[in-house]
């Protein structure tokens, strides 16, 4: 065992999957497997005993699935280092996985050897995120770009979220700090940009798009 060894936890549903992965690992001298777990309540018991360094997390789990266990666990030791390993490709299991706090997210198809070197990675705080995945965060983020909400200024758009929260323009230019006739203008400009008729379509607009807190 090499002197600094990165220390991996296997979890996932599929016995013959740990164990095909935990084969593979075992051939590298830097790592050393301290554990396995077939769901996310098994993992988060093992890291409360141990320490690992990486975790490799499967997604769909009975009891409790791979970003809740991601996201208690970050919270719990933030240094510990998730690679999400799944089969799925779907926008539903990428964001709030990776926004749980996961690393890394790859695919099971990925070659053993591309999990060995984000794991390697993953010790320096380096993602490494399967192709298919980057594709579709790169079209989530052209979408994002496209959005009528980002070409508003940033007065425009706390006037936005307050109109959002069902404030009067008598109380945004309170909360503001700026005059009535002020907010009137910047309520104009935003239901423009945002291509919408009046402020109660400005307001779904904004619990739509997640621009309220």
């Amino acid at each position: 065992m090499a002197e600094n060894y990165i220390k991996v936890l296997v979890v996932d549903d599929h016995e013959m999957v740990r164990r095909g992965i935990i084969s593979y690992l075992e051939t590298e001298d830097d790592l050393e497997v301290i554990g396995e777990a077939h769901n996310g309540q098994a993992a988060i018991d093992i890291c409360n005993k141990e320490q690992p360094h990486v975790i490799l997390m499967d997604l769909i789990m009975e009891t409790m699935g791979g970003i809740d266990a991601t996201r208690e666990i970050k919270s719990l030791y933030p240094d510990i280092k998730i690679i999400i390993l799944t089969s799925f490709v779907d926008e539903k299991q990428i964001f709030p996985a990776l926004e749980a706090g996961a690393l890394s997210y790859l695919l099971k198809t990925s070659k053993a050897d591309d999990i060995v070197k984000a794991i390697r990675a993953a010790m320096d705080d380096e993602s490494v995120i399967e192709p298919k995945v980057a594709s579709k965060m790169l079209n989530r983020m052209r979408g994002a770009e496209n959005q009528p909400h980002t070409s508003l200024t940033q007065r425009e758009l706390e006037v936005l979220v307050l109109i959002g929260e069902g404030k009067t323009n008598q109380e945004i230019a309170d909360e503001l700090f700026i005059g009535i006739k002020t907010v009137k203008t910047h309520v104009s400009n935003v239901l423009g940009k945002l291509g919408v008729e009046d402020r109660t379509q400005a307001a779904i607009y904004a619990h739509r798009h997640g621009l309220l807190q």
